[in-house]
């Protein structure tokens, strides 16, 4: 990964560009008025003139930067205002090496979208002062539970190679019917499910497609219990991959889709947040043999799901 020349801002990373090798451009702020110059084109010219915006090695560039001088460029972006979310991050361990956390739902793990300031990395680099954090792995938006980031970059690579190789193990929980949906077979747990996701073309989620299997998730019945005129169960996930909203995917394929999940089976229109409806779905736990101490560590999440313990 290519290293910024500018310093995390208000928690945030520099944005680099890649210019072009050749085009009806001149100069680099041509470029950049002809991507951006509909927005705020008094905005790029003052920035050129500030000298904010820079190349490889930390060097400004100027109003006459030729487009062959720099092949990637990088710059601040001008970040719109953020409703806060009215959720919190729970610091659960710190140390030189690692930050461990509850993420709430519905904040994202790293900046997107409309969520820059709103994510749980920026809010955590700006909150304790440290701007090299990285998360070592994600959850989504409308997940909770553990996330693990990374405090020192020396000694980043070691926890890295952890989750790269499979060595972390995975703990969630979620809430859903006690019996698959009509139309389903029913399941004798604990249950395997093993298949072959893929990003979806015809809309941004995933979806299941014939092929060697790349997702594999166990999945047991811990718990179940009346809810009102029916019944829901607690179920232990432990994911053996990590495919993006596999748990989702797989709870659904047995006709067990998680309650208040938007997206499966069936993607409902959008809707603002509704604060009192969390997705119930909890990174419960991570095991891992810490490559800094050789000791096997275990964290665990000090959320609950709402709907686990019904009145």
């Amino acid at each position: 990964m290519m290293q910024s020349p500018l310093p995390v801002r208000d928690g945030v990373n520099a944005t680099r560009l890649r210019l072009p090798d050749e085009g009806p451009w001149v100069t680099a702020m041509d470029y950049m008025m002809h991507r951006w110059g509909h927005i705020d084109p008094q905005g790029i010219e003052d920035r050129f003139d500030a000298g904010e915006i820079v190349g490889e090695g930390g060097v400004p560039l100027d109003r006459s930067t030729k487009l062959e001088d720099h092949t990637f460029i990088w710059y601040y972006r001008t970040l719109p205002p953020e409703t806060r979310l009215p959720v919190e991050i729970n610091i659960l361990h710190q140390d030189e090496h690692i930050l461990v956390v509850d993420k709430p739902h519905f904040l994202p793990t790293t900046p997107g979208g409309t969520y820059i300031q709103e994510s749980a990395l920026v809010r955590l680099r700006n909150l304790l002062d440290l701007p090299d954090l990285i998360p070592m792995h994600r959850l989504d938006r409308m997940t909770a539970g553990l996330l693990l980031l990374s405090t020192n970059p020396e000694t980043r690579g070691k926890y890295q190679v952890l989750f790269e190789k499979r060595q972390v193990q995975k703990e969630y929980e979620c809430v859903s019917a006690a019996t698959p949906a009509a139309g389903y077979p029913a399941v004798e747990f604990p249950a395997v499910v093993r298949n072959r996701m893929t990003k979806s073309r015809s809309y941004l989620l995933a979806e299941v497609i014939p092929g060697e299997p790349n997702a594999e998730t166990r999945i047991e019945k811990t718990k179940t219990f009346d809810a009102g005129t029916h019944q829901r169960a607690l179920y232990r996930l432990e994911p053996h991959t990590g495919k993006t909203h596999q748990l989702r995917v797989h709870m659904a394929s047995l006709g067990l889709g998680i309650v208040n999940d938007a997206f499966y089976p069936d993607l409902l229109d959008k809707a603002p947040d509704d604060y009192s409806k969390p997705l119930q779905l909890l990174a419960r736990g991570i095991t891992f043999v810490d490559p800094i101490t050789k000791q096997r560590v275990e964290y665990r999440s000090q959320l609950e799901l709402s709907e686990a313990h019904p009145a």
